[in-house]
This record gives structure tokens, sequence and C-alpha cells, in this order.
């Protein structure tokens, strides 16, 4: 029998947020710091006092067919705000889904640190997001340049790489990748210009052949891998950016550089409402039905959804999330890998006689954590060889792959455990939030100093902006996610709320949100309201326009990028999405020449990019008050920071030239040089090698 019937879910319910603005020393027990001097202002206005009241959403304002709305003015400097007592993004119909959250926690984290979860059994999602929710790993970390492009639809990659190629061992001289004579004038002789990218290494080039249910790894095909090798060996492949912090990412609208990962989770992939055709299945009377869901502040579980069957970071070729439901769910989570007794989530329910968890099977924690309409169907999903799905019973013939239910949504379950557990992954105790709070000596005189420049002369918070560092947050797009400003060209357009190009690299280098999601639709949203209107935007992207978009009318998403948070950067090198420059005093003297390529980028480039005129001493005053940005506990990797044990690769036996392979009879898979990130409980650990900066950076 055939189940066709299709029951749409529309969730719309959006958690929005009351803003507010703490006087950290007016509320101090000690003495009262001065009020900042007035400075130049930026994107970041001033956020409304705290109320008892929710906000509602932007309502979509008329504007006249041929003239546009006045673009917003910097007429006043964003303020400081702590990260305490910021409400935590969640579904408004979580409950629809999950039976109990801590189930699901415990669920998420198993799943994200999880090695089984990797087609070669190795690795996991925390490979790439193990120190400080970032990747301090720095051989074989190389991407040639594969994201450039001539136009959005018009890819155009760099397979030559211009540093030393695969399994190349990364040093402090080869940074910055744009270096110039005179590093604070952008008019001086540029003395370097690399394109190549600092990622994550991922996995080696396979193709997916089956999922034994329970096997700790697939069964797979070598292919060549023609970039990614040494002599002929496959190397890991490498990311074409360099990795994103899964700490505090819960306060993203949208997640990935490019804003891919969509505020409404569809259950299936990172795009939401763009796709049309996603379906999960719910048990509906007897039957198993698809229905289509779309699940509002969950850009988590969109991210979530999409390394796992990705070729290049955890996936052989083709397999899908199905099948990984299919192998891991009869498997005992962390099959092989030891698990502190006080882990603060996982220690409960470890076990104490050896590696892994005590519990039976991945089945068992879904079972404990969503409801049982997702799981419980008696009828199969069959996939064909096409990608459509539908549902049969057990006397149909044989047309394609068949997954039970459990298996069919391990999707939604994957996303929206993973989500839980990463929306615990907040640091709010950094000496900034304790000072915001009321500690006035919390911060030194020089943070102290910082701060002003960081929100003022700097010009950091224009970008930078709220409790979050990064005006990319949930709390500040669900009411303006659009903006109409003058751009560095001193004309106006209008971009997406939290993404700029800040000339890091050549525009063409990577169009990053000028680029299309995978049906051709614009990732923008600005280039996507002009394309589809006010009214399916609203239906799209989860949140009303704030301001229309005429047709024709000049924008500014090409090469933009997501504003990345700056608290405990002191952490988190190398920066950018390319990974160009290796720690914070690069960072500032970029931002203090005006960027790398403004000429090159003009048509696109935010206004703030321009020569600050800061000087040394300023630049190590703003960086003084980032490292006031850092939450020891992620030092630490204390609660919730804590861990699993974790062997991670880092690159192969061998260099760029010489690698040995994975075993005798396997010439072409060059063997992994491993090292282990050792379990630690909540009070955390110190002394892995894992722990340790990139190249032993100290800020």
């Amino acid at each position: 029998m055939i189940v066709q019937a299709q029951k749409l879910t529309l969730v719309f319910g959006l958690a929005l947020f009351s803003v507010g603005v703490l006087d950290a020393p007016a509320l101090a027990g000690g003495p009262k710091e001065p009020s900042p001097k007035p400075a130049p202002a930026g994107k970041a206005k001033p956020e409304a006092p705290q109320s008892n009241q929710q906000p509602t959403p932007s309502e979509v304002l008329p504007v006249a067919k041929n003239e546009p709305a006045a673009p917003a003015q910097k007429d006043q400097r964003p303020s400081p705000e702590g990260l305490k007592g910021v409400p935590i993004p969640t579904p408004s119909n979580l409950g629809e889904f999950i039976a109990d959250r801590n189930a699901a926690i415990v669920l998420g984290k198993a799943l994200f640190w999880d090695m089984q979860v990797g087609s070669d059994g190795v690795q996991a999602c925390a490979s790439c997001h193990f120190h400080a929710g970032t990747d301090n790993r720095s051989k074989n970390t190389l991407n040639p340049g594969l994201a450039r492009a001539s136009s959005p639809t018009t890819a155009a990659p760099d397979y030559s790489f211009q540093l030393g190629g695969p399994n190349y061992q990364l040093s402090r001289n080869d940074f910055p990748f744009v270096q110039f004579d005179k590093p604070d004038n952008s008019n001086s002789w540029m003395i370097r210009d690399i394109n190549d990218v600092v990622g994550s290494q991922g996995v080696t080039l396979t193709r997916f052949a089956s999922a034994d249910p329970g096997a700790s790894a697939d069964r797979r095909d070598v292919v060549s891998d023609r970039i990614f090798n040494v002599g002929g060996a496959n190397t890991r492949r490498v990311s074409d950016r360099n990795t994103p912090s899964t700490i505090n990412a819960v306060f993203n609208f949208r997640n990935f550089w490019d804003g891919r990962a969509q505020f409404l989770f569809n259950g299936v992939n990172p795009f939401g409402a763009r796709d049309e055709s996603a379906r999960v299945f719910k048990t509906v009377g007897n039957f198993v039905t698809p229905v289509r869901v779309l699940i509002d502040n969950a850009s988590l579980a969109s991210q979530a959804v999409g390394p796992p069957s990705s070729n290049f970071e955890m996936s052989a070729d083709g397999r899908t999330l199905m099948d990984i439901g299919r192998r891991l769910l009869p498997a005992r989570p962390l099959a092989g890998q030891r698990v502190a007794p006080d882990d603060s989530v996982l220690g409960r329910v470890a076990n104490g006689q050896g590696s892994g968890l005590a519990v039976q099977n991945y089945a068992e924690l879904v079972r404990a954590a969503f409801r049982p309409e997702w799981w419980n169907g008696a009828q199969m999903v069959e996939v064909r060889a096409g990608g459509e799905k539908r549902v049969i019973d057990g006397n149909e013939p044989l047309a394609g792959e068949r997954y039970n239910h459990m298996e069919a949504n391990f999707s939604l379950f994957f996303g929206l455990a993973v989500q839980m557990y990463e929306s615990t992954l907040v640091s709010d105790d950094a000496p900034f939030d304790r000072y915001m709070a009321g500690d006035a000596w919390a911060m030194s005189k020089e943070q102290k100093q910082g701060m002003d420049l960081f929100f003022g002369k700097g010009k950091c918070a224009n970008c930078h902006g709220g409790a979050e560092f990064t005006n990319a947050s949930v709390r500040k797009t669900l009411n303006e996610p659009l903006q109409r400003m003058k751009m560095g060209d001193g004309k106006t357009a209008v971009y997406d709320e939290g993404f700029y190009n800040t000339a890091v690299t050549r525009t063409s280098d990577d169009i990053l949100l000028g680029g299309r999601d995978a049906f051709g639709r614009p990732l923008s949203n600005t280039a996507l309201i002009q394309q589809i209107g006010p009214s399916a935007f609203r239906e799209m992207v989860g949140v009303s326009p704030n301001i229309m978009v005429n047709p024709g009318e000049r924008i500014a998403v090409m090469g933009a990028a997501k504003t990345p948070t700056v608290r405990n950067a002191e952490l988190t090198q190398p920066f950018f999405h390319n990974g160009g420059d290796l720690n914070l005093d690069q960072l500032m003297s970029f931002y203090n020449r005006g960027g790398n390529f403004p000429r090159f980028n003009k048509d696109d480039l935010d206004a703030d990019i321009e020569s600050l005129k800061l000087s040394d001493k300023d630049k190590s005053k703003i960086i003084a008050f980032m490292k006031a940005l850092t939450d020891e506990r992620v030092r630490r990797e204390s609660a919730p920071f804590d861990h699993p044990e974790l062997r991670i690769p880092s690159g192969h036996v061998g260099n760029a030239s010489t690698v040995a392979t994975a075993v005798a009879w396997d010439k072409l898979t060059a063997r992994d040089d491993l090292i282990t990130l050792p379990a630690v409980g909540a009070s955390g650990g110190a002394g892995s090698p894992a722990q340790r900066n990139f190249l032993d950076v100290t800020e």
C-alpha cells in the first residue's frame, strides 16, 4: 500500500526577545567609570531598554516604486551589553517533536562527538570543532581556492596550491596570506598575495557502497582524488573555508559563512523553506505519512545536517542521513571513545567499565528523546534512484532502498538533537560579562580603554554588535533582516544584516552570500526579496522584511560573509573566512589599513572598511579588550565545554612530498597521523596538544 497523503505543518510562531542595555558602571559596587565619549557610530543602533512586553516582527514598510527609503543614518554608536540573561533562541514548537529535552541533549552530545558518524569511523562533527569550538590543526589544512567563482552561477575553482599543498605543515612565517610592506597602510607595497585557504581536513574521497547496521564504518570504494593527494595516495580533503566556532552559534539567525543554514529547519537539509519538497515522516493514525515541517529558531539544526553527507567533511560520496541512521541506530553510542564519569551531560550514562555509554544503542536514546509518532511506524520508506520517496508496506515489489521509520527520520533527530546540545555551549562568563553585570574590577584599565575604542573609534561594534558581538544574531535580524545604507563608494545599497564584504579576499575568490542555494535561488535575503517579493519572503525566510527592495535597486551581497562573534577570539586562530591572518595583531592591522582589496571590492565594500588611523597603543588596547571576551571555562574545557575522548587526524604520516599509505594493500590512501584529545569531565582539563592554540599562538 502506498500512502500518498501529505500534511503541511508551517510554524511561524517566532520566539522574540526583549533587548536591553546594561550600564555596568552604574550597577557596580565599586567606583563608577566615566561615561564613554561620543564617537562615530555604525550599523548597530543603541538597543531598546528591557521590557516585559515582547517586540513583534517588523512590519513591511511601503516604499514608492522609484523612491527607495533613505539609508539609515549612523548618528549614534553601538552600546556594550553582556550576554548573561540573554535568552537562548528556542523553537516555538519544540514540544511537537521532542519528548524529553535533557534526553535530547544527551543524544546530541553523543552524536556530535561520536567518530562512528563519519563514513570512515574516524570523522566526527567535533573533529573540526574540538578547540574552543573551532579547529587548531596546522598540517594538511590547505585548500587551493575551490570556492572561486566568476558569477553567482559560474564556478571558477582554483586547483593550484600557492603554498605547500596537501599534507603541508603550516608555519607562522606563512602568515598573513596578504602582506603589505607597511601592515597598517593599504597604499604600501603588497609583498604577498596568497588565495589558498586554511580550512579543516575531512575525509578522503570515496564512493559510498553500503551501511551495515551497527558497523563502526561504512563500506566504501576508494576514488582517486586529483587535488588532495601526495604521490598518488589520497589525503584527507580540506574545506574551502575556515571553520567557525560552535560556541555561541545558537545566537546566529543563519549559520555557515554564507548563511545557507536557514533559520527555519525543514527536518531534512540546511535549506529550510527553500526546499519545497523536503518531507519527514509522522505516524498519523496507523500510517506513516509524509509531512512538511518548518521549525523556527533552528539554524543550528539546519547547519548540523549538512556536514554528515558532505564528501569533503564527513561522508563517502552518495551517503544520506538515512544511511547514517541505518548503521548508527543499532550501534552503541561512542563505542570506541572514553567518557569521563563526571561529564556534565554524559556522565550519568557513561560506561564505567570502559568506553562508550551504558545504553544499548542510539535507537534507545532516540526513543527517550523524541515523541513516538516520529519513529514508531510499521511501514517502510522506499527511496528510488532519482530520490523519490514513498511509504510502503512489506508486500510491495522492491524498487529502491528501504528504510524503517526511525532511519527515515534520522535527519530530523540528528539536527534537533545536535542543536539542543550546541544550545548549551554559551560562553557568558567572560570578564566583560561580569563587568557588565556590575563588577567594576572584572576588567583592567587597559581593557576598559580598549572597550571604548572597540565601540567607538575602532568601529568594531558596527558589525560585531550586541551581547553576541555579531550583527548576524537572531535578536538583530528578527527586527532588521535588511539594511539600506551608504557603502564604501559613498553610494546607497541594500544588504543582509550581519553579512559584510570587508575585502579580506577579492570578491571573486569567494562570493559567499552572493552565491545560490541548491535550488538556484540567491542565498542573500536581499536578492531573494527582489526576486520573490515580501509575502513569499516572509514564508521562505521566517521573518517579515523591515524594508522593501525594488527590482533593479542596487544591492551589496557579493563576497559578504557572516560576521563571526569576537567572543573567545583569543583561542580561535587563524582568522577570517580564509584563515589568512595568524593572530589578533595581524587582524588589527588588516582593519586599521582598511582591508586587503578595497579597490577590487568597491562595488560591495562595507563603508566602515577604511583607514582607521589607530595607533599601536590603540590596537593593543582593543586586543586587550577582546581578551576580556574569553570565558575561562572554554580555555579549561570545563562544563558545559567538557567532552568525550576524541582521536583526531592531524595530517598524514610523512610530509607534502611523501606519505605512508594506510595499509600494505591500499596504496591509494595516506595513513592518518592521529592525536588524542582526552576525555574531560565538568571540572575541565589541560595539557593535551589538541588544547593548544593554532601554531601555539599566544595573544
